[in-house]
């Protein structure tokens, strides 16, 4: 490979097209798509000041790198690529990419990041920004933060553990999801969505888990969680109690206490769904 150390690059497209690379302890300053179309690409101790640096590319890694704020629109269109220990402060980055691993990244600025990616990898990520992960399939992740909303809208084929999510509209419009061990907190969680499961989770919600196709919660608390599971099919085993419950369209909810029960029966079949509280329950 040819080795680049201490450089500095600017002007637009400054190594376009480029193939087999190791660059160490350089800069990327002004000057649009330095790396575009590029190939087989190693970057370490360098820093990305300018935009669209890694568009159309293959098979890139990237450590200890910095993506500063005008970095926008950083990672569209490429294929097989990795970032660790990265500061990425640019919003929009990661669109339409396939193959992607993320790994202790900070995202503090990410409005309408990893849209439409495929197959991506998520370990020890912190997110800051709304609209992140829209349409994306086939995603990995464990020990993530986010503040931000409406993240996640779209998605399929989905697996997140040891996750922190401060976000309303989480989960809308998604199919296969699978969380395990995370607080969620946020208005209005998985609407629109199917076959979406928790286990031992925290979630604090107004209007939660309505308007879902088989909701599955097993082992989770839920807080502050009012009007829950409209229209929704469910099997749900909470611990504790739920403030209310307003007419889902049938399954189980088994839970100590229920504060508040709507079933109106000229908008479900209230036979449909079986309740299960305080001695049923088993307390």
């Amino acid at each position: 490979m040819r080795e680049i150390s201490g450089e500095r690059f600017t002007g637009e497209r400054a190594l376009f097209g480029s193939s087999g690379l190791n660059i160490n302890c350089s800069i990327f300053a002004d000057g649009e798509s330095p790396l575009k179309e590029s190939s087989d690409i190693y970057v370490e101790n360098s820093s990305f000041q300018w935009k669209y640096p890694f568009w159309y590319c293959r098979n890139v890694e990237v450590k200890n790198c910095t993506f500063a704020e005008m970095a926008r629109a950083g990672i569209w269109y490429t294929e097989n690529i990795s970032l660790e220990n990265c500061m990425y402060e640019a919003p929009k980055g990661f669109r339409r990419v396939r193959g992607m691993r993320l790994k202790n990244a900070d995202f503090p600025n990410a409005g309408e990041t990893m849209w439409s990616c495929r197959d991506a990898e998520l370990l020890d990520v912190s997110v800051k920004g709304d609209y992140f992960g829209m349409n994306c399939e086939g995603i990995s992740i464990n020990n993530f933060k986010i503040a931000g909303n409406y993240c996640f809208d779209g998605c399929k084929n989905i697996e997140m553990h040891n996750a922190q999510m401060l976000s309303k509209d989480a989960f809308w419009n998604c199919e296969n999801v699978t969380v395990y061990d995370s607080y969620i907190y946020g208005e209005y969680l998985g609407w629109n969505s199917k076959n979406v499961t928790f286990i031992n989770c925290t979630i604090e919600s107004l209007q939660g888990m309505c308007y879902m196709e088989n909701v599955v919660m097993k082992g989770c608390r839920l807080l502050n969680t009012t009007l829950s599971f409209e229209y929704s099919t469910v099997d749900a085993e909470i611990t504790g109690g739920i403030d209310s419950v307003k007419n889902p369209s049938g399954g189980i909810i088994k839970a100590e206490k229920i504060g508040e029960l709507i079933m109106e029966k000229d908008k479900v079949d209230v036979n449909a769904t079986r309740i299960v509280t305080g001695t049923d329950y088993g307390i």
